[in-house]
């Protein structure tokens, strides 16, 4: 993607708007009110989110590649194409098994 902006009513390719990087984790927040946010993230392989709690749902859609999601300890695993409801004040954390880009989105 060659800008930054994400406009009202503008078709992108969710995709292709976050690239891998080598041993990182990149972010880009698409749309933030007071009511929740939705965020698009690239795990390089390897790459974790350690284990938090947010006040709010979060639902994580997987895009591409494979995550392993533990919630209040219990493991899963996703893959593109599917999606996990992380619900609100459980301790959750985030594995990249293979390079994976979600799409999350919090709902207050």
């Amino acid at each position: 993607m060659a800008d930054n902006k994400f406009l009202p009513g503008e078709v992108k390719d969710l995709a292709g708007a976050v690239d891998y990087q080598n041993d990182s984790i990149v972010s880009r927040m698409l749309l933030n009110k007071p009511n929740g946010s939705v965020t698009l993230f690239a795990l390089a392989e390897g790459q974790s989110i350690a284990e938090h709690k947010t006040p709010f749902d979060a639902l994580a859609q997987i895009i591409d590649g494979e995550a392993e999601i533990v919630i209040s300890g219990k493991s899963r695993t996703v893959k593109a194409g599917e999606m996990l409801l992380m619900p609100a004040n459980d301790p959750h954390a985030l594995f990249a098994k293979k390079n994976f880009k979600m799409l999350l989105t919090m709902i207050k």
